[in-house]
């Protein structure tokens, strides 16, 4: 009797979108929430079921890349392998290309690869595609040198001079961008004399304690004002408005030393106003780290001034004299800016000194007036009545280069190539040049701020010899392949298939006619097979024999079960378990089952939670008797695992997704039909590498911004010695392609 469902089935939904693909049924859920729901989500990546056992090549993957960079727009539509939700915020784009280590070089190291099989919910095998993309240097190529057309272009079809050089869309782009694109960052900070903690100089200012900003951090307008002393310029007064442009703070500060000008025509401060205050810096200082929220965004005009006068630290700034930017480095006054951009007069001759609140609330009101449009549409708005120029059409100019990397400069993301140097078409200041994997993991690693589209390139295998496994991995081989007996006098092949293939398709039967009694070597075509007829025929009885089920054991099997299990719980099986029709008798009889369909799945199996999709095993056109069931959630794929279902055997998925399909047809150039070959145990030397390889590749994928997509790439070798070439139906063992974007709570739906 099947168990009872956890949860209500629809019925009418379910088969609405069971007649249709998985990735269009999700395609069109997204599509009748809404745009706008999908662009308020977190970035997302996925790949249909199906789609996960096509491999993709070089022009598929630049294909993704440009789009996650640029958006949808001109030439660069959304990718047609697979779907990247909400790409406008995406944080910024990082590929690995691991040259030398292929398909079978993952699957033989696989639980030595422990960072790249858990961060990436996405693999799909990879291919050279035209035009030998098969070097990493044509792969590089491809990604930096493809024409693409840039997305924002005006109506006439080109930025005009005056724009396209303009100082501000040279520095910040032409794209709208959040608030954390205008924050300083360390390494200016440090250029423009900043107050920073460990600098020289600053080392008695008061530091405050904050975490990382998003762009949905708080804004705090600030301004100070000073008198003059016997120990130079101090704080005398302090004001600070709150993001809702409220007046939070404003105080007078009595400074330590001796007063020697009040500078009343600037800062409005008399002796009369000072003279009852007892407030110091320190008091100052305190109330504002309370003040503050440990994530708030200091705004101010030349807010380093009045961070020296408060004698502070604070990480997360932004200058309004640094956006509004001028040509060679000048600054517009704050007055200017207020009265151009704003319509506000403030700092007026008829009143005796600058009011530091209404300075303060300027600059915050000019800091969201320029994060609340594109830069673009900002410099166009007030180009000849705060700069001076005019957009004239300029016809005779060269038409700029259209190459992808050329395109994202001019809007103003940065980009590089960390890695051996290569003849790639991207410019020489954009490349970091290194010789060893360990200098480019500690130079990417180093810089202060991760560029936008970054490329890094390890290349410490790609003297190795390549992988002679050719299509899969022997570990993974050997894991299909069971012992079974004994069995009764005169048991034929064909029974002994009838009956493994009840577990799962069944690629090959041995009979082993070496020992006394009767026994088979049983390879099926997927793990699941073999793990099911462990549970289900070791101590089934065959004609009143007692069958014995096991693996083949030698050292190089020794670890097959953290394998399994770790398969089980690999990122990509997370969601997913298999399934065939229940056989209800194991006397070696055939049984009775019938086909298998999506919507008798998509029913069954939907009572234990959302499915996301449904894929039929077996030969095409042929009768389905066994598939693997995507959920939305594990929860789902747990709860039908456990419960007992009368018509149907279900286990934990264990191969891969992307190799589902009859990807392991193959044989090794002198193995029979139905013989195993013995794997050899792994080379200590070569599973260190690994070792290394994995961590820095966890490292990178640690480093990168929430909202970032992260690419592996294993570029395998693509050529063999000539005296050991093979044959047309033995290829090379092709590389593997790793995608993900990061999320704050790495999980699996």
């Amino acid at each position: 009797m099947e168990s009872s469902p956890s949860k209500p089935f629809k019925g009418k939904k379910r088969k609405k979108d069971a007649d249709r693909p998985p990735h269009a049924a999700k395609r069109g859920r997204r599509q009748r929430a809404g745009a706008d729901e999908s662009e308020r989500a977190d970035p997302l990546i996925s790949v249909a079921p199906q789609r996960l056992r096509q491999p993709i090549a070089a022009e598929e993957l630049t294909e993704l890349l440009h789009y996650a960079a640029l958006g949808a727009g001109g030439t660069i539509g959304r990718p047609s392998w697979c779907d990247v939700r909400a790409q406008s915020r995406v944080e910024g784009v990082n590929v690995v290309v691991v040259e030398g280590v292929s398909q079978s070089d993952f699957y033989n190291h696989y639980l030595t690869l422990s960072n790249l099989r858990s961060h990436f919910s996405n693999r799909l095998t990879f291919t050279p595609g035209g035009g030998g993309q098969g070097s990493s240097t044509a792969l590089l190529s491809t990604i930096f040198g493809t024409p693409v057309e840039a997305p924002p272009r005006r109506q006439d079809g080109k930025l005009k001079k005056a724009l396209r050089t303009h100082p501000v869309v040279l520095k910040y782009g032409t794209s709208k961008r959040g608030l954390t694109a205008y924050v300083l960052g360390q390494e200016e900070l440090i250029k423009r004399r900043y107050p920073v903690k460990g600098l020289a100089g600053f080392e008695d200012f008061a530091c405050v304690d904050c975490v990382d900003v998003t762009d949905a951090s708080p804004l705090f307008g600030l301004d100070c004002e000073m008198c003059l002393t016997r120990r130079g310029y101090e704080l005398t007064r302090v004001s600070l408005v709150d993001s809702e442009g409220k007046c939070a703070m404003d105080r007078l500060v009595k400074p330590d030393s001796p007063i020697l000008d009040y500078l009343t025509k600037f800062s409005g401060i008399t002796a009369a106003m000072l003279d009852p205050v007892k407030r110091s810096l320190r008091d100052v200082q305190a109330e504002l780290r309370t003040l503050l929220p440990r994530d708030a965004v200091l705004v101010g005009h030349s807010v380093n001034n009045d961070l020296a006068a408060l004698k502070l630290i604070y990480p997360h700034l932004i200058d309004t004299s640094l956006l509004y930017v001028k040509d060679f480095g000048q600054r517009f006054k704050l007055k200017l800016l207020a009265e151009v951009v704003l319509g506000r007069s403030i700092q007026t001759p008829e009143r005796e000194g600058h009011c530091p609140a209404e300075d303060a609330l300027a600059a915050l009101d000019l800091a969201k007036y320029f994060i609340s449009k594109s830069p673009l549409k900002l410099v166009e708005d007030h180009l000849e009545d705060l700069w001076g120029l005019t957009a004239e059409d300029d016809d005779d100019e060269p038409a700029p280069s259209s190459r992808f990397a050329d395109v994202l400069q001019r809007l103003g993301r940065s980009l590089c190539y960390v890695g051996k140097r290569r003849d790639i078409t991207l410019h020489p200041a954009n490349q970091l040049w290194h010789n060893s994997d360990k200098q480019v993991l500690a130079s990417f690693l180093g810089q202060s701020k991760r560029p936008f589209f970054s490329v890094l390139s390890f290349s410490s295998f790609s003297s190795r010899p390549p992988c002679q496994d050719h299509k899969v991995s022997r570990r993974l081989q050997q894991m299909r392949v069971v012992f079974a007996g004994p069995f009764p006098a005169g048991f034929s092949q064909g029974e002994v298939r009838r009956l493994f293939r009840r577990c799962g398709s069944v690629r090959a039967v041995q009979m082993l006619t070496g020992t006394h009694r009767v026994h088979a070597a049983v390879e099926f075509k997927l793990l699941e097979g073999a793990a099911l007829a462990l549970q289900l025929l070791n101590g089934a009885l065959v004609q009143g024999h007692a069958l014995k089920v096991q693996r083949p054991v030698s050292e190089a099997t020794l670890d097959f079960d953290a394998t399994l299990e770790a398969l089980a719980n690999d990122a990509v099986n997370a969601c997913r378990l298999y399934t065939l029709k229940r056989a209800h008798a194991w006397d070696g009889q055939p049984s009775a089952s019938g086909q298998l369909s999506h919507e008798t799945l998509m029913k069954t199996f939907g009572r234990f939670g959302a499915v996301e999709s449904v894929t039929l095993t077996g030969k095409p056109g042929g009768r389905a008797k066994r598939a693997f069931i995507q959920f939305e959630r594990s929860e789902g794929k747990r709860a039908a695992v456990e419960l007992w279902l009368e018509k149907y055997v279900t286990c934990p998925a264990l191969t891969p997704a992307h190799t589902a399909s009859g990807v392991w047809r193959h044989r090794g150039p002198h193995q029979r039909r139905g013989q195993t070959e013995p794997e050899p145990p792994q080379n200590v030397a070569e599973r260190h590498r690994m070792q290394k390889l994995d961590a820095r590749l966890g490292k990178v994928f640690r480093s990168l911004p929430e909202g970032a997509l992260s690419v592996v790439v294993l570029l395998a070798p693509h050529s063999f010695p000539p005296l050991r070439l093979l044959s047309a139906e033995e290829p090379p063992s092709p590389g593997l392609c790793f995608l993900e974007i990061k999320s704050k709570v790495k999980g699996l739906p």
